[in-house]
């Protein structure tokens, strides 16, 4: 289960991510970035977040790549954050 709160104004938006981002929430996260894509800053929260799959990794790696800041602060999310940041770069 993930749990998704979507908190901004017209120039930002952030998803603070709560839970697994696997299986069918990876494309619900997909539907949450493309319905607020566009002139706005986005951001991702993954503080909360206790599992990722591989596919929610090329997720968020894809998302990094199109310019939305990823966070993480719990020891598993900032690793992973710091790999796809790494990632991205190459």
């Amino acid at each position: 289960m993930l749990k998704i709160t979507i908190q901004g104004n017209e120039r930002q938006t952030s998803f603070e991510l709560e839970g697994r981002l696997a299986g069918p929430w990876v494309e619900e996260l997909t539907t949450c970035w493309k319905n607020f894509a566009g002139d706005r800053r986005l951001g991702v929260n993954l503080k909360a977040v206790t599992f990722i799959d591989e596919a929610g990794r090329r997720l968020l790696t894809e998302m990094h790549r199109q310019g939305i800041v990823i966070e993480g602060t719990g020891c598993m999310t900032a690793s992973i954050v710091e790999a796809i940041i790494r990632e991205g770069k190459s």
